[in-house]
């Protein structure tokens, strides 16, 4: 069942990029940054595969993926503002306002080279208002970092370009275990002080 979910997201990817060209690349990874399960795992490494095959330039590429992920950034910043009156009553909410405001900046730009974790950071980054400008300038270089990191393997392996889908779906395999766990403690936590 997974299997065939990755599959056809991978025939909808390969579809678009060979169509759209350099703007598939922006689109896509737009909306993967909009919240919306797209792999740049995939996207990235199959536009490197392009590069080697001089259909794409190197440079060109990183830089529209990069400029799709801030956009899509953007996008989930901006719509964050709807929920904030849902979530601000909560006894955890000033705590993370404090995190995040500590470290807002600078995790949207680590965040932005950790799959799973790269696509939700601008939502709390929304949420609690980071400066919008340091925002979008931390967002862009760590998306420029992270798109130039898997298009070389694209390069790298050519049309054999897929051996690095699996590697990285480990470490979103892990990271989305770690996340389930918080979640369920986070809710277990909140619930069990209520009674």
């Amino acid at each position: 069942m997974i299997a065939d979910i990755l599959q056809a997201i991978s025939l909808f990817v390969l579809n678009i990029i060979e169509t759209w060209g350099y703007w598939g690349v922006f689109f896509l990874m737009a909306l993967e940054s909009a919240n919306i399960p797209i792999p740049s795992e995939i996207i990235m490494p199959f536009s490197g595969f392009l590069v080697s095959t001089g259909v794409f330039d190197f440079w060109t590429v990183v830089f529209l993926g990069a400029l799709g992920n801030l956009t899509g950034s953007l996008t989930s910043y901006y719509i964050a503002g709807y929920f904030k009156g849902w979530v601000e009553h909560n006894r955890h909410f000033d705590q993370a306002k404090a995190w995040v405001n500590k470290y807002g900046v600078v995790a949207a730009f680590w965040s932005r080279m950790m799959p799973i974790v790269r696509t939700f950071i601008s939502f709390p980054a929304g949420l609690f208002k980071v400066p919008i400008w340091k925002f979008s300038l931390f967002t862009f270089i760590g998306s420029f970092i992270w798109s130039a990191l898997l298009v070389y393997p694209g390069i790298y392996w050519g049309e054999n370009w897929e051996i690095i889908e699996p590697i990285f779906r480990k470490f979103d395999l892990v990271i989305a275990v770690l996340l389930i766990l918080g979640i369920v403690w986070g809710l277990k936590s909140h619930f069990g002080k209520k009674k």
